[in-house]
C-alpha cells in the first residue's frame, strides 16, 4: 500500500493487508470481507469529513480548491456541494442535524440552517479575529467546541495570509446562550478533537507538540463548561502526525496519521487507555476520519487527494 495514489488499486482478496492488526484488542473490530475503497481521488487536499444520514450522503472539504464535495451513498456520485466554501475545513452536524463548519476563509465558525442559508457562530473573541478555526465537535447539550490554531492563515493556499491576533486556543461556544469561552489555551497546534462516548473526556491533537506531536486528553467537568487535567495519551514518536479523530463507541480513537514517510501514511486506532491496535494502510496521509453509513459503521477517511471507505465491526460514537 505504498503505491502512489493515480496507481493504487484495491487488493483483489480477503483479508485485505493494508488492515493491520498490532494487538489482539483490534480484531474484534476487522471486518473479514472487507477492503479498503477508494470513493473518489481529484482533490488537492482533503479534510472534515461528515456524515449526512438522512440524505445518505458524505461531505468532505478539499481546501486548496475552496470547495465543500458530496458523496451520495446510494450511487457513488460525486458532486460539488458549495463553492466558494470559504477554504471550508472541519464539519459536524448539531444536535438538530445542522451542518456545522469551520472556515479558513473567513475565520469563522459557521452554521448552515435548514433553508441553506449560514449563521455565523463565532469570528472573534475580545474583538479580535479569530485564527482559522479547524476542527469541530458538538456536545450533547448542544454546545459546539472547536480549535483555532493558525495554520489557515499561513499562506494564500488554504485561506488568505493574515498574522495571527489571538493566541491557540480550544474555544466552546454554549449551545442556550451563545456565549464563548476558551476551555484550554496551553494545547500547542490544537488541530482535531472529540469526545469520548459517554462525553467525560476531550481528547486533542497537539500537532506541534515537542519534541513530538501528541493526543491530549482532559476531563469535563460536570457543568460540562470547563475541562481540566491536562494530560498525553498518545505520543506520536518520531515523524508521528495525528490529524483529526473520532471515537467509536468503545472509546477507541481512530486517528488521521502519516505526513513524510509511506509507513506512516493512514489510519492509527487506539485504545482507550492509548495502547496503539491497529492500522490502516493508504497510499496517501489522512487527514481526517467520521463513521457514517446506515449503521455508522462506515469508516470514511479523508486523505491528501482522495476519499477512502471502509467497513469496520463497530459504530460511531454520537456526535461524530
Amino acid at each position: 500500500m505504498t503505491n502512489a495514489p493515480d496507481t493504487w488499486q484495491p487488493n483483489p482478496r480477503y483479508p485485505d493487508p493494508a488492515i493491520e492488526v498490532l494487538d489482539e484488542r483490534f480484531q474484534q473490530y476487522v471486518v473479514f470481507s472487507a477492503s479498503v475503497e477508494r470513493l473518489y481521488t481529484g482533490c488537492r487536499w482533503s479534510e472534515g469529513p461528515v456524515w449526512i444520514g438522512d440524505g445518505r450522503y458524505l461531505l468532505w472539504s478539499d481546501i486548496p480548491n475552496n470547495r465543500i464535495l458530496k458523496w451520495e451513498e446510494e450511487t457513488g456520485t460525486v458532486s460539488i456541494y458549495r463553492k466558494p466554501s470559504n477554504y471550508g475545513n472541519g464539519h459536524t452536524r448539531d444536535r438538530q442535524g445542522r451542518l456545522i463548519t469551520c472556515e479558513h476563509g473567513g475565520r469563522r465558525v459557521t452554521r448552515t440552517e435548514y433553508d441553506g442559508t449560514i449563521s455565523v457562530l463565532a469570528d472573534s473573541f475580545d474583538g479580535k479575529p479569530l485564527n482559522s478555526p479547524n476542527d469541530v465537535v458538538v456536545k450533547s447539550d448542544g454546545s459546539v467546541w472547536f480549535t483555532d490554531p493558525p495554520f489557515g492563515i499561513l499562506g494564500h493556499y488554504e485561506g488568505h495570509k493574515a498574522e495571527p491576533e489571538l493566541p491557540q486556543a480550544v474555544y466552546r461556544i454554549d449551545g442556550e446562550t451563545g456565549e464563548m469561552t476558551i476551555v484550554a489555551d496551553d494545547v500547542l497546534g490544537p488541530n482535531g478533537l472529540c469526545f469520548s462516548p459517554d462525553e467525560s473526556l476531550l481528547h486533542v491533537v497537539e500537532s506541534r507538540g515537542v519534541p513530538n506531536r501528541k493526543i491530549v486528553s482532559f476531563d469535563v467537568a460536570a457543568d460540562d463548561r470547563t475541562i481540566s487535567g491536562k494530560r498525553v495519551l498518545i505520543d506520536a514518536g518520531p515523524g508521528g502526525t495525528p490529524d483529526g479523530m473520532r471515537c467509536d463507541v468503545d472509546g477507541n480513537l481512530w486517528c488521521g496519521w502519516g505526513m513524510g514517510t509511506p509507513q506512516l501514511d493512514g489510519v492509527l486506532v487506539f485504545a482507550p487507555d492509548g495502547t496503539k491496535i491497529g492500522r490502516i494502510a493508504l497510499p496517501e496521509r489522512c487527514a481526517n476520519v467520521c463513521f457514517g453509513g446506515t449503521k455508522r459503521n462506515r469508516l470514511f477517511m479523508a486523505s491528501s487527494h482522495s476519499l477512502y471507505a471502509l467497513y469496520v465491526n463497530t459504530q460511531g460514537a454520537p456526535g461524530g
